[in-house]
């Protein structure tokens, strides 16, 4: 049984009028447990849609999403909590900024249990926290009671992709996460990644626009034009290809990249 299965999603924004915008388009895809999938696409290829589509955020207007066997296509964003994590392009959302480190790794350690805040920052659980972030090797174990909203983006999105891990999510969503860094800071929360998702065998959706990101991460790749997947990569195939390989894949379909961040 597939991880998670979708099968002929669509959505059309603004139906009926002149900004009628066809944003999915039968889209069908099925990762099983411990797929690394990325994905590109220029803008509007519908990468995000389909993300917000998977968590909840926004509803699909035909078609089915299934987690582990489980129709999910109606469930709410709220009701994800525990099954999906999710990191975005803006280092402060996913986070809290007034609060303090150790406050956002509770608020994450408890999603989608009772909270019990007293006991959520007990002596052991402090000592859980501090351990956690010392394997970032940013130094944050010594800076548990900063406000988030001092770090660096860099930093922020390492600590998001901790905060993603602690509930064992079914699904890990990353939505160009490393696109707001500059490339030293991309690089570091690049690495980051690889590490959350191997050590915690988490199943992964990943939005970017770098096709050389594409390829070093994950097992899979997608392509995606105009709210279709136009070509998908296996293993063998994802080891060997480059990133003339894709640009030829996607003149081959007539896709316009006009971004030049896709040859990044």
């Amino acid at each position: 049984m597939p991880m998670l299965q979708i099968s002929d999603v669509s959505k059309v924004f603004f139906p009926g009028t002149v900004n009628e915008r066809r944003a999915l388009r039968n889209v069908s895809l099925s990762l099983d447990e411990g797929d690394f999938i990325t994905i590109i696409g220029s803008n509007g290829a519908g990468k995000s849609t389909l993300l917000n589509v998977v968590s909840g955020t926004i509803p699909a207007d035909s078609g089915t999403i299934s987690i582990n066997g489980v129709n999910v296509t109606k469930r709410s964003e709220h009701a994800h909590a525990q099954s999906i994590a999710r990191v975005f392009q803006d280092p402060l959302s996913g986070t809290a900024p007034h609060m303090s480190i150790e406050q956002n790794l509770v608020i994450a350690y408890t999603r989608g249990r009772p909270r019990l805040l007293g006991r959520g920052l007990s002596r052991s659980r402090k000592a859980f926290f501090r351990e956690q972030l010392a394997t970032l090797g940013l130094g944050l174990e010594d800076r548990m009671s900063h406000r988030v909203g001092l770090l660096s983006g860099g930093q922020r999105q390492a600590l998001s992709l901790l905060m993603a891990s602690f509930t064992h999510p079914s699904l890990l969503l990353l939505d160009e996460h490393t696109a707001a860094l500059d490339p030293q800071r991309a690089e570091l929360v690049l690495g980051l990644t690889q590490t959350v998702v191997a050590e915690s065998h988490l199943t992964a959706l990943m939005v970017t626009h770098n096709m050389e990101h594409a390829l070093r991460l994950g097992n899979r790749l997608l392509m995606m034009h105009e709210g279709r997947i136009i070509h998908q990569l296996g293993p063998d195939e994802k080891a060997k290809a480059t990133v003339p390989d894709l640009l030829e894949l996607f003149a081959q379909s007539n896709a316009k990249l006009a971004d030049r961040t896709l040859l990044g």
